[in-house]
């Protein structure tokens, strides 16, 4: 509760750190924040070309099937490798003024949520210019998942900060990890594909049900399995609270550290 008041006391600064990382993304461009909704139309196009013309994977509008769950990942991928290097990368700020160092994991996966979001922007309207059924009622369970995948993102980039500090090399091993990560979750294929003795080991992947949630929601327009949101719900919890313990103890000697 003590931790929880204090970040209360500086969600100004979280705010700000918010804002601040959302301008810097494409400053200096001569499009700008315009990127963020270009970014996926260009991977949309992509997909549709390769997905479509070229590789034949035997699902109907297989780049949709792709998408939907591509930009879930995009986020949840960005949030662990940058949010990794959070604490280095504001190191001067973490040396000469005290605030809870909690406030920049969760500034930068905050930054990283919003950008989805604005993503989401572009799913929805190429989702109805698709054809594919758009159940109401489904759509209502997506805040659901977003914050359970906000808790899940938010958890592991607080470990991966507060190790990092600790363990240079981790910000590339992350990337190497985060790389095997996506072809274990089933983004690019259909979680049908994988033998029945590996779907428990595939399902001890916490992104798995996430992924299915989303696919559900969007993809075939259906109210998610309960099982799947429980499951995720219970395992983000679970790490943000591993994640949250373990930042707080590491954090007493970043400043030697840094």
């Amino acid at each position: 509760m003590k931790t929880l008041k204090e970040l209360y006391a500086y969600r100004e600064m979280i705010i700000s750190l918010v804002r601040k990382d959302l301008r810097g993304r494409y400053k200096g461009s001569f499009l700008g924040f315009l990127w963020t909704f270009i970014n996926p139309l260009l991977q949309l196009a992509v997909y549709t070309m390769v997905f479509s013309i070229i590789l034949r994977a035997g699902i109907e509008k297989f780049y949709l099937f792709l998408f939907v769950a591509l930009i879930p990942w995009i986020f949840f991928s960005a949030s662990i490798t940058g949010g990794a290097t959070s604490i280095l990368n504001q190191q001067d700020m973490v040396k000469k003024i005290y605030f809870p160092r909690l406030v920049l994991p969760i500034a930068y996966v905050t930054s990283c949520f919003v950008n989805m979001l604005l993503c989401f922007c572009v799913v929805f309207p190429v989702l109805v210019l698709s054809g594919l059924k758009i159940n109401i009622i489904a759509i209502l369970y997506l805040p659901i998942v977003m914050i359970v995948e906000y808790i899940l993102a938010l958890g592991i980039g607080m470990l991966s900060a507060a190790l990092t500090v600790y363990f240079r090399d981790l910000e590339y091993i992350l990337g190497i990890v985060t790389m095997a990560w996506m072809y274990l979750t089933p983004i690019m294929y259909d979680i049908e594909i994988v033998p029945e003795r590996f779907q428990k080991i595939f399902n001890l992947n916490p992104m798995t049900p996430i992924v299915l949630i989303y696919r559900d929601i969007l993809y075939y327009g259906k109210i998610p399995q309960m099982f799947n949101l429980l499951y995720a719900t219970l395992i983000g919890i679970f790490i943000l609270i591993v994640g949250c313990i373990t930042f707080s103890k590491l954090q007493r000697s970043f400043v030697e550290e840094l």
